[in-house]
């Protein structure tokens, strides 16, 4: 109780904020991925949109982004002040007020869907509009602090940056950019599961139910190798079905075959140190390269045989 006393007191009076805590609040590496993929989403729709209005849609995209992520920091200011990683964030170290961040992360929201909406249409308007809805408040406030599968499910709120780019360029959805959708989706598990397994004391400090929390580390492990089996297909499937070419197929099936092999490390590694997690470490930096050189490839076939 006494810790809890301190730490409210230490962020009661918070510092005077700059440009940097602001930015911060955006989450600004999860950012860049949401405007990668959707920038590739843009350019695999062929549409021929207006460099202009592509660049405002990215925009836009990209500070929805950031409005989720302030939402996000405001809510978990209290959980982020219990564990290492997050500790240091403006909230929690008292940089940037709590009611600043978070009509901070409201103007951002409204102001980003309208300005898509306006710029290019209003179906991808809608779905900024949920994306953002369901990171903040499905997944921040009833996901993640509620249930172990908060990553399964919560793994939609990433997944919706390649339908954003393909709507806003075509002002429609089809088969690819669902697929791209499931692509992300199913990435988002191992993808998090990796880096949970060697912080999991910092989640279990802070009360949330991560798998490695609640499941264990060898459950955990186990369901990283079945998702990255599922994701192996998934990535596979925009070739197998005719929408991509081989510049596609082959960089799929190079980086998943990868995948799977650093994911059967995981599963074979039987530390439970976070020293001793390699495996884990290293399959979690791939992962992020992982998307990234997927989603150009993607980009580089659709651009190469249009």
């Amino acid at each position: 109780m006494a810790a809890n006393s301190m730490i409210v007191a230490e962020t009661s009076v918070p510092l005077p904020a700059d440009w940097r805590d602001l930015f911060a609040l955006t989450k600004p590496r999860v950012m860049s991925l949401v405007v990668f993929t959707a920038l590739c989403g843009l350019l695999a729709s062929r549409s021929g949109i207006d460099p202009v209005l592509g660049f405002t849609a990215i925009l836009c995209i990209a500070l929805g982004a950031g409005a989720s992520g302030a939402l996000n920091q405001w809510y978990e200011a209290d959980l982020d002040a219990k564990m290492k990683r997050t500790a240091k964030r403006p909230l929690p170290s008292g940089r940037v007020d709590r009611q600043a961040a978070l009509h901070f992360g409201v103007g951002l929201a409204v102001f980003s869907v309208l300005m898509l909406g306006l710029a290019t249409n209003w179906l991808a308007a809608a779905i900024l509009a949920f994306s953002i809805f369901f990171y903040a408040v499905v997944y921040t406030i009833w996901l993640k602090p509620n249930t172990s599968q908060n990553i399964v499910i919560g793994g939609a709120a990433g997944a919706f940056p390649p339908l954003l780019g393909w709507a806003a360029a075509s002002g429609d959805l089809s088969t690819l950019p669902a697929l791209l959708f499931a692509i992300i989706f199913l990435w988002t598990p191992p993808h998090f599961w990796a880096l949970a397994l060697f912080v999991r004391t910092d989640y279990a400090a802070a009360g949330i139910p991560m798998l490695p929390v609640t499941a264990g580390v060898r459950a955990t492990r186990a369901q990283i190798m079945l998702y990255s089996l599922v994701l192996a297909a998934a990535a596979i499937a925009p070739w197998a079905l005719g929408l991509t070419g081989a510049i596609y197929g082959v960089s799929a099936t190079v980086l998943s075959a990868i995948f799977v092999v650093l994911a059967a490390r995981v599963w074979r590694n039987q530390a439970t140190e976070s020293a001793q997690m390699g495996p884990e470490k290293r399959l979690f930096g791939f992962s992020v390269l992982y998307l990234f050189i997927l989603f150009a490839a993607l980009v580089a076939d659709r651009l190469l045989i249009a």
